[in-house]
């Protein structure tokens, strides 16, 4: 149980759903709600397939290119650390992403299902929390199930957007995605030193 929650708060840090919400406010501003609903199917069915695909062939990308596990969960988690900072320091997720609005065409693609909800983050979470030699199938599917369960509260948070941006606002949503990037940058800490264990054959005290 205590595994199985923090599996969902990695993934909901790296997803970030209340952070989507001001984005896909802004690529669907002046819509009609059947317009808005079908991006939202769309987005979170893409970001899905994507997600998805990481982590059944993350893995086996990696192995056919021949990179050892250990350094790509060295530098996922340098990448993961960058990611963390730039949502506690740089601009959050919904100011840089709501910026990508004015230059995109197909706003259910881009910036709403990537970058937005399955994140650079995201999809690295999504091989390193899947991992072959540390995790059975039976784990893997209850990972996947988790994550899944991440993007239907994206799903749910999304169809009520106007109220839930009304309950938060922007600057809500900024503070909600720089507590998330903390909670991520330890997540990623973690990851750089246990693939530095493993890549060296130490110990790891817990």
């Amino acid at each position: 149980m205590h595994e199985l929650l923090a599996i969902f708060i990695f993934f909901f840090a790296v997803i970030d759903p209340i952070g989507t919400v001001p984005v896909f406010i802004a690529v669907t501003r002046g819509e009609d709600e059947r317009f808005k609903r079908k991006v939202i199917f769309k987005a979170v069915g893409v970001s899905a397939i994507v997600l998805l695909f990481f982590v059944v062939a993350g893995e086996q990308l990696l192995n056919a290119i021949e990179i050892p596990l250990s350094a790509f969960q060295i530098a996922g988690g340098i990448v993961l650390l960058i990611f963390a900072l730039s949502m506690i320091f740089g601009e959050s997720k919904p100011e840089t992403e709501i910026k990508s609005v004015r230059d995109s065409t197909e706003t259910a693609i881009f910036p709403l299902a990537i970058p937005s909800i399955a994140s650079p983050g995201a999809m690295l979470g999504a091989v390193l929390m899947t991992r072959n030699e540390e995790h059975t199938w039976v784990e893997q599917l209850i990972t996947s199930s988790t994550m899944l369960a991440v993007l239907a509260i994206v799903l749910i948070l999304l169809l009520l957007a106007t109220h839930v941006h009304k309950l938060i606002g922007d600057s809500g949503a900024s503070i909600i995605s720089r507590i998330m990037g903390l909670i991520l940058s330890s997540v990623a800490v973690t990851n750089i030193l246990s693939g530095i264990a493993h890549y060296f054959g130490l110990q790891v005290f817990t």
